[in-house]
């Protein structure tokens, strides 16, 4: 099994407009007390794993998220992992927009739906999955196969990378969950990615850090092969 970096993406913390059942978009909305607390006790559970790397969505509530999860930290801002552009259907209460004949769109062919004055779903998938894909190289190059790297983010720019990693249409996101403050992580190795974790909120992410690299004599007939490298990281990690 070659070894790859890591990838956790980490939801920013509950918002007032989360609270208030409303569509933020990229609106400056930030952190309510419940998303404060839940950025803390993120980084609780982030403090054992050494990060090679943080980046961010330039929108305050992941920025808020990441100054109290990681103070330590210098996170890059990253546009490409900003909130889909809902256009004129930001600041609007879900309720309203349910009624919407673009709302089913959105809820069952996503790849379809273009918000009005606002971004193709589509167009979001595409670029938060190449700025992920990129910082992976990246990362990988810099720091080595084994690093583990951080990138925050929106519920659905994570759920769009998640369809990516399990190969699966973005027709099928909405089946998908990340809640805030929870972790994915996804290994892109040369031949598919690994969806390692999903909407991880309470799990031990130490576990994540990938062990020392073993050379064994039977890694060299078994690196190029796609079966071997799914069972070694099923079994391994």
């Amino acid at each position: 099994m070659v070894p790859v970096a890591t990838l956790l993406l980490l939801r920013h913390g509950r918002t007032t407009a989360n609270a208030d059942g409303g569509l933020a978009g990229r609106q400056p909305v930030e952190l309510d007390d419940t998303g404060r607390a839940q950025a803390t006790a993120v980084g609780e559970r982030l403090r054992p794993v050494p990060l090679a790397a943080v980046v961010t969505s330039p929108l305050i509530r992941c920025r808020q998220t990441l100054e109290l999860a990681l103070p330590q930290a210098t996170p890059v801002v990253e546009d490409g992992l900003i909130e889909c552009d809902y256009g004129s259907w930001e600041g609007q209460p879900l309720k309203k927009l349910a009624k919407e004949p673009l709302w089913p769109v959105v809820q069952q062919h996503p790849s379809a739906a273009v918000f009005p004055n606002g971004e193709a779903m589509a167009a979001m998938a595409a670029r938060a999955v190449a700025a992920v894909r990129s910082w992976d190289v990246r990362v990988s190059a810099e720091h080595g196969p084994e690093a583990v790297w951080l990138a925050c983010s929106h519920g659905d720019v994570i759920k769009a990378i998640v369809a990516d990693a399990l190969g699966v249409h973005l027709d099928a996101f909405q089946r998908i969950v990340a809640d805030p403050a929870s972790v994915t992580a996804i290994r892109f190795t040369p031949l598919r990615p690994f969806l390692v974790r999903l909407n991880d909120t309470g799990g031990d992410l130490a576990a994540l850090v990938p062990p020392p690299t073993k050379r064994r004599r039977r890694a060299n007939r078994v690196a190029d092969s796609d079966a071997a490298v799914g069972g070694g990281a099923g079994a391994s990690r």
